[in-house]
């Protein structure tokens, strides 16, 4: 099913939103007939029920879905989706009295829940179809639903077939659907033209490293989104045992999230100067590769002591920052996949970010909680610097003593932005188990809270 609003026709069947609590009230306006119905088939307004009400003639004249309690709501999101999923396939018109933002994140839900990863194995989504409630942006919601599902493709995508070659030639695809620029630097130019921890993490690997830069848009604020594009990530030479490399397919997802932001922002036509930079590299064992104890020079002249090849991400982000920074736009935002410690610290459902703007963040929050994409601000804690100033060289990739690991990595990456506005997003871009609107696998973090935000961050 396309991740898009249906038509209303003759056999769409109005669908009303039940609240539990508020469930008696409701079902004794309702005719006996549909009472007895709900009683039989034992619907309460629970979270994930669904049932439809026979007419006169047998057919079914129209559909409930419950909402639950508003205690249970607060632990979950897209609740409608669960009902979605609930639902036999048909075309359904929601009868609710939700509030528009509240409707706009569950309709967003509802329509993410006809994604299937299906590029190798014939499978769908759910079947429930939705028609766009007339107090929703429809055009919004399905521009935000269709950038998540490109997330979602390409995380899900095996490094078989996402590699750094393919991740530009999706790049590429999305510019010439929305008439941008996408050129890319490959190889040794890399050198040439001053990438040099770009082109020493990806140098070993057979598909050689890139760095993609895309631009779009010729009015407004500057823009430029920096995503971590390492389609797999053995380790290097500090090499990851098997069991740690079985989701590296998915160390790409900071790049496939700024696509996915890029989508958003393009197919809404925000007015802004637009620019992504994606580093685009395989982390790979070889006699070429980067060693332990290795110092490079990056572009920005700042010295590196590699202390383990397997915090490699922040090299690459570090090379294409320091071009960003060059270009001095009005917001410079970083994601990635990049520490376990974001893990460690908030699971898998929050995205940590970092900025020095207080009012931003407070910005971000706000859009995050309406447009249910939660994430959580972190600490540029500065007396923490030192653990990323070794003894040799500029800055250490991996302090030691493992404390603080996301902090002290925002740390390493802030050091490469000196004249412009920074925001970075440590994201894991991964769904652990199937819940309603989030299928098993890759998904979006961030990008829908950034888009509301964007407006007021930027002043548009």
């Amino acid at each position: 099913m396309s991740l898009s609003f249906a038509t209303r026709t003759e056999t769409t069947l109005p669908l009303h939103v039940v609240d539990q609590d508020g469930f008696d009230d409701w079902v004794a306006e309702q005719p006996d007939t549909t009472k007895s119905w709900l009683t039989t088939s034992g619907f309460t307004g629970a979270i994930g029920q669904a049932a439809l009400i026979p007419g006169a003639d047998g057919g079914a004249h129209m559909a409930v879905a419950g909402y639950g309690t508003a205690k249970a709501r607060v632990r979950k999101r897209f609740v409608l989706a669960a009902a979605a999923q609930t639902l036999p396939a048909g075309t359904y018109d929601l009868i609710s009295d939700l509030d528009a933002d509240t409707l706009a994140a569950e309709c967003f839900g509802w329509l993410m829940t006809g994604y299937a990863f299906d590029r190798y194995k014939d499978i769908s989504g759910a079947k429930a179809a939705l028609v766009a409630p007339s107090t929703v942006d429809a055009h919004r919601i399905e521009a935000l639903a269709q950038a998540e599902g490109l997330i979602r493709d390409l995380v899900n995508t095996p490094a078989s077939d996402m590699g750094p070659e393919q991740l530009q030639q999706a790049a590429e695809a999305l510019a010439d659907e929305f008439g941008a620029s996408c050129n890319t630097t490959i190889g040794d130019a890399l050198l040439e033209q001053n990438f040099p921890m770009i082109h020493a993490v990806g140098r070993a690997s057979d598909q050689a490293p890139r760095l993609i830069d895309m631009r779009w848009g010729s009015r407004g604020p500057k823009l430029t989104l920096v995503g971590k594009g390492v389609c797999f990530d053995t380790g290097g030479l500090d090499l990851k045992p098997a069991a740690a490399m079985a989701l590296m397919k998915k160390d790409m997802g900071g790049s496939a999230n700024v696509l996915g932001l890029a989508r958003m922002v393009m197919a809404l036509t925000l007015p802004v100067q637009l620019r992504v930079l994606i580093p685009a590299v395989e982390n790979s064992v070889a006699g070429n590769a980067f060693r332990p104890g290795d110092i490079l020079t990056s572009r920005k002249g700042l010295t590196v002591e590699i202390n383990n090849t397997d915090a490699e991400g922040r090299l690459v982000l570090a090379d294409a920052l320091a071009l960003a920074d060059e270009d001095a736009p009005d917001l410079i935002l970083s994601m990635a996949t990049l520490t376990g410690a974001a893990r460690v610290a908030v699971g898998p459902d929050l995205a940590p970010f970092y900025t020095d703007d207080d009012a931003t963040a407070q910005i971000l929050s706000a859009a995050a909680a309406k447009a249910a994409d939660p994430v959580w601000r972190m600490p540029f804690h500065e007396p923490y610097e030192t653990m990323i100033e070794p003894a040799y060289a500029d800055l250490d990739n991996a302090p030691s003593g493992g404390f603080a690991g996301s902090i002290t990595a925002a740390l390493f990456l802030r050091r490469f932005v000196t004249e412009t506005p920074y925001m970075h997003f440590d994201i894991y871009s991964w769904q652990p188990t199937k819940a309603p609107g989030r299928s098993k696998g890759g998904f979006g973090q961030g990008p829908r809270a950034l888009i509301e935000a964007l407006p007021q961050m930027l002043g548009l």
